[in-house]
């Protein structure tokens, strides 16, 4: 059988990684995105778009979103309009058809804001601090909404995932990852600040193993965390770059945002439980791949502008 799946925000950095992945198993992908054209061109906030896109389509997994915390916080109206309505357009329309697609919502540690111990498992109590967390918070209320409608929807719970030179530029680990590969300064925003880094190969597994769980026709299981369980703090991880990298790179120290959570490790023990999984590339792995990957990058670079 030949399923389908709509995957929103499919040109992110999770998005882009799963449509591989499931290409290669013959699944077909329905792409939507605001940075894409033609017919993968969608944006969620527009009810008709995602009706469109979604029919036939046995599953939805929602990527789609104002996914910065730092963006957030730059424009809260539009960080709510899309991660909270645009949500609520998606699962709207998956009660539309007769059979319901499932749903897999990509939500963050975010929701537990400062937690009080370490490390998180999914059940422990949720606190944001910043206008993202909240988005995500509210979107997982109506996920639990639509589940009591009869909807297979679930939530999954993502840390700080890493892994490809095609990521935003300031977020931690590509900024390190390309400073230590240039010689170049790293700023470190709160040294002290310890974080569960995943890489982006692991967690497009653990999405695949759900969405292979669904289309068996399981019920949706509560949410799961797919996050490596490893604390590191930035001061580590700037550090380990630089090692990796052997490339006289330095450090600059600045005082952490007061919009973002000082510390957060998962319990990544659900999602063995239930699918099996269990995260297979280190930190020190990842960064050594992404090291490279930009120091290759910046030789292309060189080699095209001396031509």
């Amino acid at each position: 059988m030949c399923y389908k799946i709509l995957i929103t925000g499919s040109f992110g950095l999770v998005g882009t990684a799963l449509s591989q992945m499931f290409e290669a198993k013959g699944i077909k992908i329905v792409h939507f995105d605001l940075l894409a054209t033609g017919k993968s061109f969608g944006d969620v906030r527009n009810r008709i778009q995602v009706q469109e896109a979604m029919r036939g389509c046995d599953g939805v997994i929602h990527l789609a979103a104002i996914s910065r915390v730092l963006w957030g916080e730059r424009d809260p109206n539009l960080c709510w309009d899309t991660n909270v309505h645009g949500l609520g357009n998606v699962l709207d329309v998956a009660l539309e058809f007769q059979h319901s697609p499932w749903v897999i919502f990509a939500s963050s540690r975010e929701v537990y804001g400062q937690p009080e111990s370490l490390p998180v498992s999914e059940d422990c109590p949720v606190c944001p601090v910043n206008i993202y967390g909240r988005s995500k918070v509210k979107g997982e209320q109506l996920i639990d909404a639509v589940r009591s409608k009869g909807v297979r929807a679930c939530t999954i719970r993502l840390s700080n995932v890493f892994g490809t030179t095609a990521d935003h530029a300031d977020r931690v680990v590509p900024a390190f990852a390309r400073g230590a590969a240039l010689g170049e300064t790293l700023r470190i925003d709160g040294a002290d600040h310890t974080f569960d880094f995943t890489h982006i190969h692991d967690v497009a597994e653990g999405i695949v193993l759900l969405a292979d769980y669904l289309l068996a026709g399981k019920d949706a299981p509560p949410p799961i965390h797919f996050v490596s369980g490893q604390p590191t703090t930035l001061g580590e991880l700037a550090q380990q770059a630089i090692e990796i990298a052997d490339s006289g790179a330095n450090i600059r120290h600045a005082p952490p945002r007061t919009f973002d959570v000082a510390k957060f490790i998962g319990d990544n023990s659900r999602a063995l439980s239930i699918l099996g999984w269990t995260p297979q590339i280190p930190l020190k792995e990842g960064l050594e791949r992404l090291i490279q990957a930009f120091r290759e990058d910046h030789r292309g670079a060189t080699a095209g502008e001396a031509v």
